[in-house]
């Protein structure tokens, strides 16, 4: 089993990078969440890894974070009709955070805008993982403590941003549509599943008007 991989990056793409340990090449493939945050090539990095075996292949995904490789680890192995390629799509279409809520609020709507996610492999997901995703920081995020920055979004929202601009809006539009929100719901009771459906529907609404 090879666990993690470090060593110098040498070429990376939207969906896969290579890196070279001591003179091996190793190409892995990853998602977005990974790719939006890989340094420049010849940087130093580490990957934490999952090798998926098959008669035909061996393929190494690679993730920035543990949390990362164990919720695709996770989906892989304990939801049904779920491969490799669609965990990916789920971690390339919303943060961790953003998906734990999507599971715990049973958002069907939400998850089946994934990439190759329907309805029925959405209410999969939802089945085989509900009550699973504590151990990721909980199930649902809760509101932000302490002051604010002025005009700074905080993780729920800036969670629900990211899971808007991936699923094809404009980060501005995106942004104006959970600032709105945002005014409404003064103690920020909305989670970040309930920010980004409202939104969602708020922000089709006006596509098709």
């Amino acid at each position: 089993m090879i666990a993690q991989v470090t060593g110098t990056l040498v070429e990376n793409t939207m969906d896969s990078v290579v890196v070279d340990v001591q003179g091996v090449g190793y190409e892995l493939l990853i998602p977005l969440s990974t790719a939006e945050k890989l340094p420049m090539p010849h940087a130093q990095i580490t990957l934490f890894t999952y090798l998926a075996v098959r008669e035909d292949a061996l393929t190494l995904y690679g993730f920035l974070t543990r949390d990362e490789k164990r919720l695709f680890s996770l989906i892989v192995n304990d939801v049904k009709g779920f491969g490799a390629r669609l965990a990916l799509n789920v971690l390339s279409a919303m943060s961790i955070s953003a998906f734990c809520a999507a599971i715990a609020s049973q958002d069907i709507k939400l998850l089946s805008k994934i990439n190759g996610v329907g309805k029925k492999s959405a209410a999969q997901l939802v089945l085989d993982l509900k009550g699973k995703l504590g151990d990721f920081g909980g199930a649902l995020p809760t509101a932000a403590t302490g002051a604010a920055v002025p005009g700074a979004l905080d993780a729920a929202a800036s969670d629900a941003v990211k899971a808007l601009t991936t699923l094809g809006f404009k980060q501005s539009d995106a942004e104006t549509a959970i600032r709105e929100l945002l005014a409404a719901d003064p103690e920020r009771k909305l989670s970040t599943s309930a920010l980004i459906t409202k939104a969602l529907g708020k922000m089709t609404a006006k596509q098709e008007g």
